[in-house]
Parts: C-alpha cells; structure tokens; sequence
C-alpha cells in the first residue's frame, strides 16, 4: 500500500503531528512518502527522512508561501494523479483540515477524522476513531481510493528512526481559482515557553481559580515546572484565557508526561482532550469532582493555597 503524507510546517520547522503521522505510517510496512509544499521550504524536506519517509516530493514556490489550502489540494490532487498512492495522512491542524476537506471534495474522495490509530488488517487499511463522546472506539474504513485520513492532534509520538529522504521536485501548477483567496494578514499569539500540544508538562486552570487573575497562580507553577499553560472551554468562553490555550473535544488534544488540572472539575469534554497524559494530578476543593475519578493524584484542598506552596517547593528544588 503506498502512503502519502501531508509535512506540514511553520517558522521553518516540521510540525510535530506531521512527523508523529510520518513515524507511524513507517510502521505500516510500506515505503512512506510525504509532501513538502511552501516557499524556500526544500531544506526541509531531508529532515523528514529520520521519522521514516523514503522519499519527499517538495513543491517550493512563491504561489504557496501563505497558508491557503487550495493551491496545496492542488499540489497533492496532482502528485495522486501522476503516482496514484493509495492512502494520504495528515495530522491534525486548521491548515490539515481544510486541505483534506478540500482534497476528499476535489477527487470525491472518502475522508475519515478524528483517527487515533491505523493499522493493515487482511490487506485492507483500518482506522480507528472516538465516538459517544470518547467513551467507546470504533473501527472505520474507506469506501474508495485514495484513502484521506485526518488523526486527531497529539495521537503520535514523532520517532527518530535514522535514514535519509531521496528529494524529488515536483512542478507547480495552481489552478486559477486556487489564487481566487488571498492573505491579508497573518497573526501570531505572543507566548512564552513551549506550545500546550508539544510540551511535556501541563498545568490548566478551570473555573475554580474564581477570576481571570487566579490564571496568575497557573501560570507562575507552569513556570516553575518548564511547561505550558492550558484552559478549559468555560474560562476561554468566557474571556479568562485565549482559545490557543484551550484544552478538550472544542480545544486541543494533548498527550503530556505531567498534566495539572487546578481547579477543573473534569467534564467530559474536557478530559478527551487529556486523558492520554502520563500523569494527571487534580487540585480541587471539591471531593465528589469528576476529575478524581480518572486522575494519577488527587488533592482536596483550596487551590490558592496549595498551589503557590508547590510552586515554592519546585523552586527550592531547582536550587
């Protein structure tokens, strides 16, 4: 079975779900390839080769420089036309969606999203997705070729594998109505410290830190502990914290070593996008919260005074 994979990239890096999708369709058997698409993006392309892609087609041109998703359905529509590959992946982002999306509707193509697996069962590819609010897993396929696949963020570890890609160019050919939406402007949050999808540690607030300014207590633990800082949806809704940092079904899906919930009562929506961390450790004053009951540790207590005591003692003991 021959794969595909979207790579996609941002500040002049791979994207972790990219690589993470890369390194497990290496583990599929086949000879993997990816598709690098973008302006000044060939220097790129060799790293994909050590998370186990073959061969990388690059498509640099200065008509993909903004990220618009048409101009690479175009890219990708092309490279399934002159090599036929039976299945294309991606790794979830804004940008992966609309070009998967954009892709099944261009070729009439089968779309299957949300995966957080994949596997070769008698000779036909299986994925494998969340349902009824991730409480059951189901096992999903395609009706026709290509197969497109979309895996939920975080679901992949990108792995080192060692090797080389061969770089083969491929020729540019946007489709005139591709150019029809343009970028005005690009913005970018301003943060400190890793993003909540690739860092190893998490520390969230919910509702229980009372006010927007009890974010402060979240943030200066997350500090301490060199990680990132994640939200629920109530908070983000209501305008505490912004959406880049929400965490759940609406949110990002995270997959830390260390995740600390302060003050989240542990919704549904909330715990599908961390139940997958390492660790969870829960503080809430409340005992009967449902956060306990799939939580590593529990602490009952009021978190404004728990929570400035831990950051004091990993501070003490980064001494």
């Amino acid at each position: 079975m021959s794969v595909l994979v979207f790579l996609e990239h941002h500040g002049g890096e791979l994207q972790r779900n990219s690589l993470g999708v890369l390194s497990k369709a290496a583990t599929l058997g086949d000879e993997v390839h990816g598709v690098l698409a973008g302006s000044g993006v060939r220097a790129l392309a060799g790293r994909a080769g050590a998370f186990g892609a073959a061969k990388v087609h690059v498509a640099d041109d200065a008509s993909l420089e903004a990220p618009l998703p048409q101009p690479r359905v175009d890219v990708i529509a092309s490279l399934l036309g002159d090599h036929g590959y039976d299945a294309v992946l991606f790794g979830q982002s804004v940008l992966a969606a609309d070009v998967a999306s954009g892709l099944a509707a261009r070729l009439e193509a089968g779309l299957n999203w949300d995966l957080v697996d994949l596997e070769q069962r008698n000779g036909a590819l299986v994925g494998k997705r969340p349902a009824l609010q991730d409480t059951v897993y189901v096992d999903v396929g395609w009706k026709s070729e290509p197969r497109i696949a979309l895996f939920r963020s975080g679901t992949f570890d990108p792995k080192e594998t060692g090797g080389d890609a061969q770089v083969e160019d491929v020729t540019v050919d946007v489709q005139e109505f591709s150019r029809a939406a343009t970028m005005v402007e690009q913005a970018h949050a301003e943060s400190e410290g890793p993003s909540i999808e690739d860092a190893d540690v998490i520390v969230a607030g919910g509702r229980g830190l009372g006010a927007p300014e009890g974010f402060k207590l979240v943030e200066e633990l997350a500090q301490a502990l060199g990680g990132a800082v994640g939200a629920t949806r109530a908070v983000v809704d209501a305008g505490w914290y912004p959406y880049a940092a929400q965490v759940g079904q609406t949110g990002r899906t995270v997959s830390p070593k260390l995740y600390v919930a302060v003050g989240i009562s542990g919704a549904i929506q909330h715990k599908v996008g961390m139940q997958s961390s390492g660790t969870i450790v829960a503080i809430n004053k409340d005992a009967n919260a449902p956060i306990f009951e799939f939580a590593d540790l529990g602490v009952v207590g009021d978190l404004h005074t728990i929570v400035p005591k831990l950051t004091e003692l990993v501070k003490q003991r980064k001494l």
